[in-house]
């Protein structure tokens, strides 16, 4: 029993943990850092690992079925459940962000790229259309 006692707690450490480290994906989304938002996904990935070997070792635990009868236990696992369902909704607004991220990012830079072909075109002596990109930046005067 104290096996299993240790891994339910060793689970809500992670499950806490999991939920501070989406709490770190929301400022880093926020703030547009995609250095930040690249480590904190990793810190999560591991997490979620950790997580689930960690369920598979309790599944196969051999008193499993005192998880929901023994009183030491069960207020655990309900509170280790609740955490899992909060992280799930945060992810999932996370990654809805991120979305709407991208899609601003897509649409920003396709504007900057039609605007630097229109600015930097013009034409030769002979018609022909010709792209130049120091078109007014090398102006001495």
């Amino acid at each position: 029993m104290a096996a299993l006692k240790g891994l339910i707690e060793f689970q809500l450490k992670n499950a806490i943990e999991l939920s501070h480290i989406l709490e770190k994906e929301q400022l880093a989304i926020t703030s547009r850092v995609s250095k930040d938002i690249e480590q904190v996904a990793k810190q999560k990935i591991t997490l979620i690992e950790q997580l689930k070997v960690t369920d598979e070792r309790i599944a196969r635990h051999p008193d499993v079925e005192s998880l929901n009868t023994e009183p030491e236990l069960s207020p655990l696992v309900k509170q280790i459940q609740s955490i899992i369902a909060e992280c799930q909704k945060i992810n999932t607004l996370n990654g809805e962000a991120l979305q709407r991220a991208q899609s601003s990012f897509n649409k920003l830079n396709n504007l900057m790229q039609q605007s630097q072909g229109k600015l930097g075109m013009t034409y030769t002596a002979e018609g022909q259309t010709r792209n130049v990109s120091t078109l007014g930046t090398n102006i001495k005067a």
